[in-house]
């Protein structure tokens, strides 16, 4: 009987230990399930790929400056701006005094011993200008009659003219306005009813033009040494699509497209991919500069892994997580970007090798601190920190390439500053309508942002376009 109430009771114990392993295993869960929730209140536009935006009303975050980088705003010794006089103004106003100050006397005809001068800049009243075109019928002496012919472009009875059609592109595609607001714009500054339907006409009309454009913009994208490559989210006709860009600081090439991955990268045509019988379509023998986003990684191409990104998330691995090695590895990184900046300045193409040896030495020091407070969790959603951990590892060589390679930049702020554009247009303008209005905006979008990095105004360029002419891009020299 003894024998029966002890077996009794270690089955109980046995049970009891069983509850109490899986009560650990769920409170263990339950941590890290409150942590990762903790991590997420804790994230903001400084240490996550959220957008300012974000941050709310609460106090703005900003990158603190270390006490050796200069103060915000003019510095000491440097030229000041200011609106200066011009020495030949378009309209000049004299005021001539018409009696003395002291006995009243009149002053017509007394000496004029100094001038004073102040000048005014301002815009005059605008209007719209109206030419009218004739076309003149001669008879000759033999009798046949003759008809001048219009200019190609004056092919109606009353039309918009070039400059205007520019303009509401312009404001459109550049400015971001959306078109009912253009109109309003054009009615209070020019007196110009112009319906939506013809702005939209002339974004249409000004798209199909560039064809051969974004064909040469690619071509010379698929030659260059670096090509920034990003993409963001887009709301098209009420559903969720995505605007990819590749660009250079001399190139800009978008595409808007129903996926993400692969297929919208492989049409944008600037990255190699071969079909299915292996066949390559192009080549690309440049450094692709992204922020590690996996489809990339299925092109056989040279990766350089944005830094900006890293320290953001190492930001919050320190801040959030109070992990030491993320900010030390925060430090390193600069430090090696203004190790690298210091021999340029001074025309050296690289690193001394033992510089270049000590930083891959504490790299990877670091890592492996990282790695020994971050164990991987079997059966269970790793972290952003664990995951960080092990791009950092894996892609070590991608992430320090801008050390080996002084012409691969730290950070992929060239492509992101070209997608900015996107997400300001969806923020003013709110979604695209149409796919086809998607495309003619980027399509303009990208002529413009090319044109303007090579050095040439945006008005004029679309003149250009309007006019069935369509600036090119220069290639680069030998």
């Amino acid at each position: 009987m003894a024998e029966s109430h002890e077996c009794d009771f270690k089955h109980e114990v046995d049970a009891l230990r069983v509850l109490v392993d899986e009560l650990r295993a769920e409170l263990a869960g339950a941590r890290a399930e409150i942590a990762e929730l903790k991590a997420r209140l804790g994230e903001n536009s400084s240490n996550s790929s959220r957008p300012p935006s974000s941050d709310g009303y609460g106090k703005p975050t900003c990158l603190q400056r270390d006490p050796g980088e200069r103060k915000a705003g003019k510095q000491k010794g440097t030229p000041g701006s200011h609106l200066a006089q011009v020495p030949n103004p378009d309209a000049v106003v004299v005021h001539v005094p018409d009696q003395c100050g002291s006995c009243h006397r009149g002053l017509d005809g007394a000496e004029v011993e100094s001038t004073e001068t102040r000048q005014v800049f301002d815009i005059p009243p605008m209007r719209i200008s109206v030419t009218e075109y004739q076309a003149q019928s001669r008879r000759c002496r033999c009798g046949a009659l003759t008809t001048a012919a219009f200019p190609d472009d004056v092919n109606a009875p009353a039309l918009y003219g070039t400059r205007l059609q520019a303009l509401a592109t312009y404001l459109i595609v550049f400015q971001h306005i959306p078109y009912d607001r253009a109109r309003q714009l054009f009615s209070d500054v020019l007196g110009v009813e112009l319906s939506t339907g013809t702005i939209n006409t002339a974004v249409a009309q000004g798209a199909l033009l560039l064809e051969d454009f974004v064909s040469e913009v690619r071509e010379q994208l698929r030659g260059s040494d670096i090509v920034h490559v990003d993409e963001t989210g887009a709301r098209v006709a009420g559903k969720l699509h995505w605007v990819h860009v590749a660009s250079t600081d001399q190139l800009t090439a978008y595409l808007v497209h129903e996926k993400r991955g692969g297929a919208a990268i492989d049409a944008m045509g600037v990255l190699p991919r071969q079909d299915d019988n292996g066949v390559l379509g192009w080549d690309f023998d440049g450094v692709a500069v992204h922020d590690g986003w996996k489809p990339y990684r299925n092109y056989d191409v040279t990766h350089a892994l944005c830094n900006a990104h890293h320290l953001r998330e190492l930001a919050a691995a320190g801040e959030v997580w109070d992990q030491g090695w993320a900010n030390d590895l925060v430090g390193l990184l600069v430090d090696a970007k203004d190790k690298v900046e210091t021999a340029r300045q001074v025309g050296s193409a690289q690193l001394d090798a033992g510089v270049l040896h000590g930083l891959r030495c504490r790299y990877g020091y670091l890592i492996a601190q990282g790695r020994a407070v971050n164990q991987r969790r079997p059966g269970r959603k790793q972290s952003k920190t664990f995951n960080l951990l092990e791009r950092l590892d894996a892609q070590r060589d991608d992430v320090l390439r801008f050390t080996v390679d002084f012409g691969v930049p730290f950070d992929n702020n060239q492509g992101e500053r070209d997608i900015r554009m996107v997400k300001l247009q969806q923020k003013i303008s709110g979604c695209w309508r149409t796919f086809e209005g998607a495309e003619r905006y980027l399509l303009i979008r990208s002529y413009i942002s090319t044109a303007r990095k090579q050095g040439h105004n945006a008005l004029d360029v679309l003149c250009r376009l309007i006019e069935g002419d369509p600036w090119m891009p220069a290639r680069a020299g030998p």
